[in-house]
């Protein structure tokens, strides 16, 4: 099955920065709405930044300011810029995508995940 791969997860302490990147095969990122989200065990997994397909970006009140979602048109990415992170910033993140690969095919779905740990 094809789905988005991220990378770019780790351990930093509080006010420290990473990058994440949400790639799949090919340009399909480069045209489709990508969502990345995070997941704390036993939590319900909630939404942190998206980017459409057109450019618009939407945010979570809770990293509003801090974090930054971008395409990248060189490596075919969506990232996303974490800078001043708080412990409370841990989770596994995860990036998920609509898009079809072929008409025929199912969407992308959720990756598998990467981990962020923030500590204080």
């Amino acid at each position: 099955q094809v789905r988005p791969v991220e990378s770019g997860g780790g351990s930093v302490q509080a006010g420290g920065s990473l990058r994440l990147s949400c790639a799949a095969s090919g340009r399909i990122l480069s045209r489709s709405d990508v969502t990345w989200y995070r997941q704390v065990t036993g939590k319900t997994r909630e939404l942190v930044a998206g980017i459409s397909g057109a450019g618009s970006t939407n945010y979570a009140d809770s990293v509003k300011g801090r974090f930054t979602i971008s395409r990248d048109s060189a490596k075919n990415t969506v990232d996303l810029q974490m800078n001043s992170l708080e412990p409370e910033d841990t989770a596994v993140y995860y990036c998920y995508s609509s898009a079809r690969p072929c008409i025929e095919c199912p969407p992308l779905g959720w990756g598998l995940g990467t981990q962020v740990t923030v500590s204080s």
